[in-house]
């Protein structure tokens, strides 16, 4: 397992509620977690502790395509999301551990998110890039306020 530990932090002009299902429902996590030139499918989605799930990005120029899955250890509703990845490419070795916690705050929903044990293969400055460019999708997908 790597050392590399990436962390991110963001406030969201949303509910917690909000951003607590937009990493658990399939459709949602394909509109926002492929980062920019990547297209996102959900294999499978088992949403409860010591469920799995599989997913896989596509990027949009070549048409290569990589997947990863892993194990949902811990959902807490609204507060805290702890699962596990693994990239199905061996290059890739390791298991990482990403906690998603979520704070209420006057202004929406501070978000703080760590990522532990990303593969040496993958600069942390990618991780970072492409994380950033997840988030601001993540932002414009649950900070919309559209009544109908």
């Amino acid at each position: 397992m790597s050392n590399n530990t990436i962390r991110l932090h963001r406030v969201l002009r949303a509910p917690s509620e909000r951003i607590y299902r937009a990493f658990l429902d399939p459709s949602a996590i394909e509109k926002w977690l492929p980062p920019n030139g990547f297209t996102g499918k959900v294999h499978l989605m088992d949403a409860q502790v010591g469920g799995a799930y599989k997913m896989s990005f596509a990027n949009f120029s070549t048409g290569k395509s990589h997947s990863f899955g892993g194990q949902y250890l811990e959902l807490k509703p609204y507060e805290r999301i702890l699962y596990t990845d693994v990239f199905d490419d061996p290059n890739l070795s390791g298991e990482m551990r990403t906690a998603v916690n979520l704070k209420a705050v006057p202004l929406g929903t501070d978000l703080n998110i760590e990522q532990s044990g990303v593969p040496a293969a993958i600069p942390a400055e990618a991780c970072y890039l492409g994380w950033q460019q997840s988030l601001a999708l993540l932002a414009k997908l649950v900070e919309a306020e559209i009544t109908e």
